[in-house]
């Protein structure tokens, strides 16, 4: 049996969730509603050469869960070429494969971003607070407790209200949310930093994440990789240990 995600208890009626189209924030989405009335799918645009792929995606996604909860899909714009340069995120080249670690794929300031944007979109609408799903698995500065709750103090100085930044996944495993998510359709959610068309790639870091994760939890993955025999070749050992649950 799935461990049972606790999420914090509802700080008012709305709440932005900052969507990526992964299946973190994808779970991430449907888990709000059983705290929130209100849940606002918001997806930052920065111009990363998956976002494309992203987005479709995420309105699939969105589309087959259907949840009377769950508002419009909103798009805030904030471009980083002329910041981020030359970065593999913005020409596609030099990818993290499956075989780099972790401190390969950072985005410098990737929360930091992400939030600016979006908590002051949630000052003007009236919403209460922004929730994203860094699990307790990232290491990256940005993703710390310490930097939600001063980045949350900050907010409220320059907005003059209080926008509460929640992290709900942020004490479970990758393999704990993917549990959790086994009823929904996880194979309209997307991984990959290295996109072919709306296809994953099935090299990168990310799709190598997203096969273990799948693996991992025992589900079925239904996601369509360009290399697939790569795939095969690093999860046919657990095919053969483990049968996967179907979703």
């Amino acid at each position: 049996m799935a461990p049972k995600t606790v999420l914090k208890q509802a700080v008012g009626k709305s709440v932005c969730v900052l969507a990526s189209g992964g299946a973190d924030s994808s779970i991430l989405l449907v888990a709000m509603t059983e705290r929130f009335a209100r849940v606002i799918p918001v997806y930052v645009r920065n111009g990363l050469v998956w976002e494309k792929a992203e987005l479709y995606w995420l309105r699939r996604f969105l589309k087959a869960v259907d949840h009377p909860a769950i508002g419009p899909l909103q798009i805030l714009d904030l471009p980083m070429k002329d910041v981020y340069g030359a970065h593999w995120s913005m020409t596609g080249t030099a990818v993290p494969d499956d075989a780099s670690g972790w401190e390969e794929v950072y985005l410098p300031g990737r929360n930091l971003i992400l939030l600016a944007k979006t908590a002051v979109f949630c000052g003007l609408n009236d919403i209460d607070a922004t929730a994203l799903g860094p699990l307790k698995t990232n290491r990256f500065a940005d993703s710390s407790p310490e930097f939600f709750s001063e980045f949350g103090r900050s907010v409220e100085r320059a907005i003059g209200r209080r926008i509460e930044i929640l992290t709900p996944f942020s004490l479970l495993s990758k393999q704990a949310v993917m549990e959790r998510g086994r009823q929904l359709p996880l194979d309209l959610t997307f991984s990959c930093l290295s996109p072919r068309g709306k296809m994953h790639c099935g090299a990168c870091n990310k799709c190598a994440e997203r096969i273990e994760a799948f693996a991992d939890a025992r589900l079925k993955d239904r996601t369509h990789y360009q290399d697939s025999d790569r795939v095969k070749k690093k999860t046919g050992w657990r095919g053969r240990r483990d049968p996967l649950v179907e979703i």
